[in-house]
């Protein structure tokens, strides 16, 4: 294949398409009818997990229910996101094994599901600090501020493996800008990404994490730090309490201003998918409507 043909491949297929985060639909509700209703509500495509933990089932079943699920109800579009490859395994073999099943489940992704599947959100495994006393919570004590070298170095050969193999799929990679990982913060994800050093892959800036770290990382600064290394964003939002901590909210209620985010990724030429997430407890489905309708109002806004 010649390199302008797969350049060609490795580019977004949809510009700025919605992204239902399957966290809007994981309460009981079977494949058929959670790719009915993201469909019913105006989404273009889901974001799913690599499995299913409450279920036995092979990922081959599973492919293909959601491809006969997709197909059914007119899904356009087909994501999926963590659990992926968790390099941070001190075993040798247990990383290969962790390789080389991502990339058997993306390469029979990709078979049942063809152009649909174009992207794979990433997270790298959880890096907690050995000092038993430091809890998850002190975010900047866990992640990149307590990696070895030997972590980001287990991260960055496994991954070249992945981003390599999905280049070939036509398939490109993001990491989840996530607490406890490696790529928990901008300057971090970006260093993964740029020692990592291949094409498709990049960064899937999830602002509504980073706002809980102590260290404050303006939007406009982040998305600057990240820049064409954004392939995805996730959009959620919440609030800080007055006594301390953060309390979920809808995505056009918290500090959050997702007006201004998306107008700074426009700025900056982004044009991959948007996804938004429901990490509020509840009625989950009640807030798919109202977020994807607040979202694409502000869509239509900035043109």
């Amino acid at each position: 294949m010649a390199l302008t043909d797969r350049k060609a491949e490795l580019e977004p297929t949809v510009n700025n398409s919605v992204i239902m985060h399957i966290n809007y639909c994981e309460q009981g509700q079977a494949m058929p009818e959670l790719c009915r209703k993201a469909v019913g509500w105006g989404f273009d495509g889901i974001e799913f997990r690599l499995r299913r933990t409450a279920l036995q089932e092979s990922p081959e079943a599973y492919l293909d229910l959601i491809a006969r699920s997709a197909e059914t109800a007119g899904l356009a579009e087909i994501l999926f996101g963590v659990p992926t490859a968790d390099l941070t395994l001190p075993d040798a073999a247990a990383r290969a094994e962790e390789i080389a099943g991502c990339i058997r489940f993306y390469e029979m992704a990709r078979a049942r599901l063809q152009n649909k599947f174009s992207m794979a959100n990433a997270g790298a495994g959880f890096v907690r600090n050995p000092d038993k006393t430091v809890t998850f919570e002190e975010f900047e004590r866990n992640g990149s501020g307590c990696a070895t070298e030997q972590h980001w170095q287990w991260a960055v050969d496994g991954y070249r493996m992945i981003g390599e193999a999905l280049a070939r799929l036509g398939v490109r990679l993001a990491f989840e800008t996530h607490m406890g990982y490696l790529h928990d913060t901008p300057p971090a994800s970006a260093q993964l990404v740029d020692r990592i050093a291949r094409p498709n892959v990049g960064v899937n800036l999830d602002y509504g994490n980073i706002v809980y770290f102590k260290k404050s990382y303006p939007l406009a600064e982040t998305i600057t730090t990240l820049g064409p290394r954004i392939f995805y964003t996730h959009l959620k939002n919440s609030m800080a309490l007055p006594w301390g901590g953060r309390i979920r909210t809808e995505l056009g209620g918290g500090d959050i201003n997702h007006r201004e985010y998306l107008r700074l990724l426009k700025d900056a030429g982004f044009t991959g998918p948007i996804g938004i997430e429901a990490p509020r407890p509840g009625d989950r489905e009640s807030f798919a409507k109202p977020d994807l309708e607040y979202i694409r109002a502000v869509m239509r806004d900035l043109g």
